[in-house]
């Protein structure tokens, strides 16, 4: 599957004790638009997979190529989530700031595909989503920088 470039997303969710949780998803698509739903693969294995079904609610912070530090420390299992996320959204969900984009999203249905749970989220609230940063690729193993346009030729 690494043939496949894919972006970068920290999922966020947040317990009924109020404990913010995330992780490094790159199983991320737009699903529809009228209405807006999206969905996110989460590995059956996740110490944290019942803490997003509880919730029922998560976030999509698409995140921008100066967080590849971040897509790092979130893809580590173990790894101490607490004092990384800078904002709370809307619907209660944490987010991180200067990330390309934020969705906000209503847990709509889960469907079982072999090793992963697919979640498919009702978008709530959405912001961002200028070029003005680009997003955090990877591909082929590694993360990667998207190649500014050339200049239009006169």
């Amino acid at each position: 599957m690494g043939a496949f470039a894919t972006g970068v997303t920290v999922v966020t969710t947040v317990d009924s004790q109020g404990t913010a949780y995330g992780l490094t998803v790159n199983s991320f698509t737009s699903v529809s638009l009228d209405p807006m739903l999206i969905l996110v693969c989460l590995d059956l294995r996740l110490s944290g997979l019942d803490v997003f079904l509880q919730a029922g609610k998560f976030a999509v912070n698409i995140l921008s190529e100066d967080q590849q530090n971040v897509s790092n420390h979130f893809a580590s299992r173990g790894s101490e989530r607490e004092g990384w996320f800078d904002a709370v959204g809307k619907t209660g969900v944490p987010l991180l700031n200067h990330s390309v984009a934020h969705l906000e999203c209503r847990l709509l249905e889960t469907h079982p595909a072999g090793d992963h749970l697919i979640l498919i989220g009702e978008v709530l609230e959405a912001e961002g989503g200028s070029s003005e940063h680009p997003p955090l690729v990877f591909f082929g193993g590694r993360y990667r920088r998207l190649e500014p346009e050339p200049p239009p030729e006169l």
